[in-house]
């Protein structure tokens, strides 16, 4: 039996749910995290048979560690272990000649790598790592700690030193990864790892910001590498809930809630499947994405025609997934040296080739060769797989639109063929591979809509104030007391709690004794944006 009333009710337990409802609960709240699921942790979920384990989901988590909401919560004191690999991350180029640049986790040797063709895009590399180390404190808790985020940017402003760098800073952040690579590097190979970084999120790499996309993970792979949780993405979930249950957050797996009550405009209570009511005095945070709320959950409320509009026409998705999962008799057979010890590893070429996928995904066009990539969890966590064999997995994105099982069986062909070229042999290390298509992602995590990742698309014109909708970028809907606090707000897709540390931070602010004063005139204006 679920209890008659909380304070609040958190919808879903991916780890932004688990942040909001750990925020919550650490101010003396009764909070309530509704699953749908048998189990908890969204998209951050691992399974294990047979001394194998696999990420079900997401697998790396550098924003996890690097992140000051996930840091805060010291969840290796509730027992997750970060694992590894001797080297972060490398980024094939050529199949032919088998070479490869990489991240180390030295920066020296990374500038090495980047620059074996050319020194002075190793110096380069050691100039960009400086200013980003530089930058960093502020950067992150400018991205992922507030909103607007007014105190860590003028912090970010006093680092930069002028109002020159700012606009320089600026700039930089805007542009294209194409445009970026070019100013940074003389050669092929840092501008090949800026665009395999730029990839895991579904920016066109000649589009605006898909150069900060880049960017950011590159350094963060030199920062804190591409680091697993030890036993599976499961042990880093389950820190999370057993940091929620010391503060006291009351968990119901299996309970899929149906809809949120709305009485005079406010969220009142929430409707399980089984037909359970359980009342809310404060707050419902939903850890579901933008249409689940909107065209599930609030099905019975009045949407706002605006807004209702914008989901309808102008809501977009980011790519489509293709997921292989590899057991293997041992690892696979690089041509590569570099890729050997890698934990990741970016299967796709130089810059110029990466623009040309990207430009497929774009205009419908499933790629001939696509770009994969690659997690060899066993090399960042031996636990991964019995002895002497490796757990590997592999994705690839379809273009926007295209996500039935037909087009994700004929890309996962040639995703194995790609491997093949790179690393002759593999076909014969296979022990067993299993295949996840957008349908069979979606329906592990419904939050995961066609089979995306990230909320939607990272793109500009879906971001901060845009996103998911022509807003104003904060956790707040047109119900008081309602709040979205998935991928699907700002700052968007990654593993780093900031989504759903904003809306309970905005949760506590609306219900304290400023609360009529801090909500009223932002929730009206969203209203009205939203006519």
């Amino acid at each position: 039996m679920l209890p008659r009333s909380v304070d609040a009710v958190v919808i879903g337990s991916g780890p932004n749910g688990l942040v909001s409802a750990i925020g919550l609960a650490d101010a003396g709240w009764d909070v309530l995290v509704l699953e749908a699921a048998d189990t908890f942790g969204g998209a951050v979920r691992s399974s294990s048979s047979d001394g194998w384990v696999s990420d079900r989901f997401s697998s790396n988590y550098p924003l996890g560690v690097a992140s000051p909401v996930i840091r805060a919560l010291e969840l290796e004191r509730f027992g997750l272990k970060w694992g590894q690999a001797p080297l972060p991350l490398a980024h094939l180029l050529d199949a032919d000649e088998g070479t490869a640049v990489a991240i180390h986790p030295d920066p020296e040797d990374t500038a090495k790598s980047v620059g074996a063709d050319h020194p002075g895009d190793g110096e380069a590399w050691l100039r960009l790592y400086q200013q980003y180390v530089a930058l960093r404190e502020p950067l992150l808790k400018s991205l992922l700690t507030g909103w607007p985020p007014v105190a860590p940017a003028i912090k970010l402003v006093r680092k930069l030193g002028s109002a020159g760098e700012l606009l320089r800073f600026a700039r930089f952040m805007a542009m294209p990864m194409h445009r970026m690579g070019k100013e940074l590097f003389a050669g092929p190979r840092g501008s090949a790892l800026l665009a395999g970084n730029a990839l895991h999120a579904d920016s066109p790499l000649s589009g605006s910001v898909s150069g900060t996309m880049g960017w950011l993970l590159a350094m963060l792979a030199q920062d804190v590498g591409y680091p697993v949780a030890v036993g599976g993405s499961g042990a880093f979930s389950g820190a999370l809930v057993a940091r929620a249950e010391r503060a006291g957050v009351l968990f119901a797996a299996s309970m899929p809630v149906t809809s949120v009550e709305v009485t005079g405009g406010r969220a009142t209570a929430v409707l399980t499947a089984s037909g359970e009511r359980v009342a809310v005095s404060r707050a419902v945070i939903a850890d579901t994405s933008a249409p689940a709320l909107y065209d599930g959950l609030l099905s019975g409320a009045t949407i706002p025609a605006g807004l209702r509009r914008d989901l309808d026409e102008r809501f977009e998705w980011d790519y489509p997934t293709v997921k292989l999962n590899f057991r293997l008799s041992g690892p696979i057979p690089w041509k590569a040296a570099e890729a050997r010890s890698a934990g990741v590893v970016h299967l796709g070429g130089t810059a110029d080739e990466l623009v040309h996928l990207s430009a497929d995904l774009d205009t419908g066009r499933v790629p001939a060769q696509p770009f994969l990539l690659i997690g060899q969890t066993t090399k960042s966590d031996p636990s991964r797989s019995p002895e002497g064999t490796e757990a590997v997995w592999a994705y690839a994105h379809l273009p926007r639109g295209i996500a039935d099982d037909e087009a994700a069986e004929k890309l996962s062909g040639r995703m194995e063929r790609a491997i093949e070229r790179f690393a002759p042999g593999f076909g014969s290390v296979v022990i067993e591979r299993e295949l996840q298509r957008p349908s069979v992602l979606e329906a592990g995590n419904a939050a995961l809509g066609f089979g995306a990742l990230g909320g939607g698309t990272m793109q500009l014109q879906q971001q901060l104030i845009f996103r998911p909708t022509i807003g104003l970028g904060s956790p707040r809907t047109f119900v008081d007391g309602l709040y979205l606090g998935s991928s699907a707000i700002h700052p968007g897709g990654g593993v780093h709690g900031a989504c759903g540390h904003l809306a309970a931070r905005t949760a506590l602010r609306d219900a304290s004794l400023l609360g009529p004063v801090t909500r009223s005139f932002p929730t009206a204006a969203l209203r009205r944006l939203q006519k």
